[in-house]
């Protein structure tokens, strides 16, 4: 198979994007230390207290690696007034020295993506193998993504996938989605439909969109599985409401031509729309043939729906947010 072409599918495919971390049961301080902002716990649940921002801020200046890792996530992600890259970047630091392995994977990833400092993939190695070190799964992903895409090391689609591996067998469901990729196309090992079905399987059953995704196709497909629309149309469902593009416009597709469920051409649209106003336009040549079966009336009320379902969708861009 074609190398380029490879990466190209990994990209709707896989997680190929590098991702922060946020807290590690394994290296977190003591629960009477441990008090998250409400922000932050919104997006990713923790057993740590909800606590306001100045006694957060407190905690974190006297040293407490779990509050400075929340101040650079909340940073990160701009959710308070003058909050910057650099400052989550020298939250980040902070954490990480202290040997805080969720900060060292998000250090990792600002020099990698180049937030708040200079790319530099020599520091983002030595960030990931200090928190790999640690057994903390996020790391081993992020070293996944690396051999895989050749940034700071020599490329090796079979060192990629060691440390996904390690990350899925440690219970990332982003390593476990990119294992199961690698698994059924064959990047880096035999390929194995069965074993990519599983891995998959673990992703989806922990609510990773992609995994959903890559699940239902498997399904859609009949590879390492028996054909079934309405196993594919149940689990893109899951990865479309979780804002999944690709999901998203195979759900309208399975919509509009009756696979595993009645044919809706409205329901279609809605989909295909959403998708599209999240910057995906792979499926606008659906939404054209819809228009000409659709009324004027159906249109308005389908792409009010696609907007609100877009609305409603928490999205971190590129700076994806993960446990």
């Amino acid at each position: 198979m074609n190398k380029q072409r490879v990466i190209t599918k990994l990209i709707t495919s896989t997680a190929a994007v590098f991702a922060l971390a946020g807290f590690s049961a394994a290296a977190q301080n003591s629960k009477t230390e441990q008090c998250s902002l409400a922000v932050v716990s919104n997006l990713q649940p923790s057993p740590a207290a909800v606590c306001d921002l100045p006694t957060v801020q407190r905690l974190a200046k006297d040293g407490h690696g779990f509050e400075q890792n929340q101040l650079g996530i909340a940073s990160i992600l701009a959710v308070g007034p003058g909050t910057t890259d650099k400052e989550a970047l020298a939250w980040f630091r902070r954490a990480a020295q202290r040997g805080y392995a969720p900060a060292q994977v998000n250090l990792a990833v600002m020099y990698v993506n180049g937030w708040g400092t200079p790319v530099n993939y020599a520091e983002a190695l030595n960030w990931l193998q200090s928190a790999a070190n640690q057994h903390f799964a996020r790391a081993y992903y992020n070293l996944g993504i690396l051999y895989l895409e050749g940034k700071g090391v020599r490329q090796s689609d079979e060192e990629a996938f060691r440390w996904f591996q390690k990350g899925a067998e440690a219970g990332d469901s982003s390593a476990q989605t990119n294992l199961g990729y690698m698994y059924d196309i064959g990047l880096g090992c035999t390929r194995n439909l069965e074993t990519a079905l599983m891995w998959y399987r673990k992703a989806a059953d922990a609510g990773n969109p992609l995994g959903e995704n890559n699940l239902a196709d498997l399904y859609l497909r009949g590879q390492g599985v028996t054909q079934n629309d309405s196993e594919a149309l149940a689990w893109f469902q899951k990865a479309a409401v979780q804002g999944h593009t690709g999901a998203r416009i195979k759900l309208g597709y399975m919509f509009a031509g009756g696979r595993g469920t009645a044919k809706d051409f409205k329901e279609a649209y809605v989909w295909i729309k959403a998708a599209e106003l999240a910057g995906d336009p792979r499926g606008n040549g659906m939404l054209h043939q819809l228009e000409r079966t659709l009324t004027s009336t159906q249109i308005a009320e389908a792409r009010e729906q696609a907007t609100k379902l877009q609305q409603s969708e928490t999205t971190l861009s590129a700076k994806t947010f993960s446990q």
